[in-house]
């Protein structure tokens, strides 16, 4: 997920041209994005993660190619050259060469993607605007923008702009036509206090412990990027068992959260150095457990479970008088499923649509059981065989 461009060399490792069970997975490759990318087969991804060279010409910006803290002390910015395109002076030949590059890996990742997948980008005002057009102009269909808003960002020394205390996600469909694509909506809004996640995600830039350092005590890469945003983002967009690539691997984030996470991964990385560390980062994380790993599942991906299969199982009675939460009406439970009131009979939806004279009604949460002095809303009955069901069949 940091940073690579122009191709160092390929490593030996076997990537299979096609067949699925043949892709290296949870495996980094050493070399060249794009002649890497070319060896997935086509449509067998499920989620792209990338976060590629900013661009960010800090030579041209600073006046001299460093920048200052006001007691002098030198700013560890992003001049490596990963994210140098062209020494030209003319800064419209850098961002040509940009260009081209960004579209040729974004080709390739919507070449892979299947006709559910969906890819992730990130970036800062330098070039997540570039990127947005080369992701509309392949055809790529925008879902979200996200900004990832930093707890704790660096300080503008100069003061003579804002301070940068976010970065940009652009989250998009391979077209416009997808109607299909992973978001795992509940699980988001349970993460999220039973409230609905929004756009702006406030979360802490990588430091501590998690920062990778050399034996300097330097960073070991300048854009480490959180765990805690890839796993927001692998928990929203995918499931365990899928396929995350990264075509800027880097130290390894998203490899390290697939694997937490229970998803397969395929990294490439260009410099050597990263890929090892990557690698032994990987390898220290325990494999997850598959309970753990499960996440609140919506509504419209749960099995269907008519209210019939309920009084089958034998949870609710034929017989049994069910009210609503006011007890207003009665209806009473027929042995095909069907409920009874005073001068009609049909589904727990019709049924409750009818006696409040309304177009519709969800009869799971209309009609409740007397349990006392409580009333249990037949809901709570379809959770419960919809438990029983999947224990069986686990």
């Amino acid at each position: 997920m940091d940073k690579q461009t122009k191709s160092i060399r390929v490593a030996s490792t076997g990537v299979a041209s096609t067949g699925v069970a043949s892709m290296p997975l949870d495996q980094v490759l050493v070399g060249d994005c794009l002649e890497m990318l070319k060896r997935i087969p086509d449509k067998s991804v499920d989620l792209v993660f990338a976060d590629p060279p900013y661009n960010l010409m800090l030579d041209r910006g600073t006046r001299g190619g460093s920048l200052r803290r006001p007691d002098q002390s030198l700013v560890d910015g992003v001049d490596d050259a990963w994210d140098r395109f062209g020494e030209s002076a003319d800064v419209a030949d850098s961002y040509a060469l940009y260009d081209r590059f960004s579209r040729a890996w974004l080709g390739q990742c919507r070449r892979i993607l299947k006709d559910t997948g969906t890819l992730w980008v990130i970036g800062s005002y330098h070039n997540i605007f570039r990127l947005g057009v080369a992701l509309q102009d392949l055809g790529f269909w925008l879902l979200n923008d996200v900004i990832w808003r930093k707890a704790n960002p660096m300080p503008n020394f100069r003061g003579r702009r804002f301070t940068n205390a976010h970065e940009t996600l652009i989250w998009a469909a391979r077209n416009e036509a997808q109607k299909t694509y992973t978001f795992n909506y509940d699980a988001m809004k349970a993460l999220n206090d039973e409230l609905q996640m929004r756009s702006d995600w406030l979360l802490p830039i990588c430091s501590g412990g998690e920062r990778l350092k050399d034996q300097t005590g330097q960073k070991l890469h300048p854009t480490q990027k959180p765990e805690a945003l890839l796993y927001r983002i692998l928990l929203a967009s995918s499931h365990p068992g899928d396929i995350v690539v990264d075509p800027f691997f880097g130290t390894g984030t998203t490899g390290a959260v697939a694997t937490l996470l229970g998803r397969h991964y395929i990294g490439v990385e260009r410099d050597e150095a990263y890929a090892a560390e990557a690698r032994a980062r990987i390898a220290a994380i325990q494999d997850g457990d598959a309970v753990p790993l499960s996440v609140t599942r919506s509504r419209r991906e749960e099995p269907r479970i008519p209210f019939g299969q309920v009084v089958e199982s034998g949870l609710i009675r034929p017989g049994t008088v069910l009210v609503d939460q006011r007890r207003r009406w009665r209806a009473k439970v027929r042995a095909d499923g069907t409920l009874v009131t005073g001068d009609a009979t049909g589904s727990i939806h019709r049924m409750g649509a009818h006696v409040q004279g309304a177009p519709a009604c969800n009869g799971w949460t209309f009609w409740h059981l007397e349990h006392g002095d409580q009333l249990v809303p037949i809901d709570v009955f379809r959770s419960r065989l919809r438990a029983e069901l999947g224990a069986a069949g686990a």
